[in-house]
């Protein structure tokens, strides 16, 4: 038996487009953008941002379209998978693709949007995760 869960937090890249299968099951895709900042060996200040491709489905997938937008700090978990593709120019490339389970709003409280959703159901309103409040945003929380 074996067991994988990742978690991703970071900005939201761009606004998310919800969409149906051709059997009404609701579908949001959006894109995360998770950077971490670090000093080099020689002071200089480093930065590297991995950006993900996230899919939501049904009720998750409603919560996503309805609350999320550009630039929202979250926190996702779910599955993840790699595939490898080459990009217009010929150069190898990795695409990451997280299939959500549920994901954590971090923004400042009273943005309007409940704190954590999950598949089955989002949580009631109520602002930042005291976990996770504060800070600054560039650095993982854990």
């Amino acid at each position: 038996m074996s067991y994988q869960k990742t978690i991703v937090v970071g900005n939201v890249g761009r606004d998310p487009e919800m969409r149906y299968t051709p059997s009404g099951v609701p579908v949001t895709s959006f894109s995360v953008a998770a950077s971490r900042r670090w000093t080099d060996q020689s002071g200089q200040q480093q930065e590297k941002t991995t950006w993900f491709r996230v899919t939501c489905w049904r009720k998750l997938a409603e919560t996503a379209a309805q609350y999320l937008q550009k630039g929202k700090l979250i926190l996702v978990e779910g599955d993840i998978d790699a595939s490898a593709y080459t990009d217009r120019e010929g150069h190898p490339r990795a695409s990451l693709e997280l299939t959500a389970t549920n994901f954590r709003f971090l923004g400042a409280r009273g943005e309007g949007a409940p704190e954590a959703a999950t598949a089955g159901h989002a949580v009631a309103p109520g602002g930042a995760s005291e976990e996770f409040a504060g800070g600054d945003e560039g650095e993982l929380p854990f």
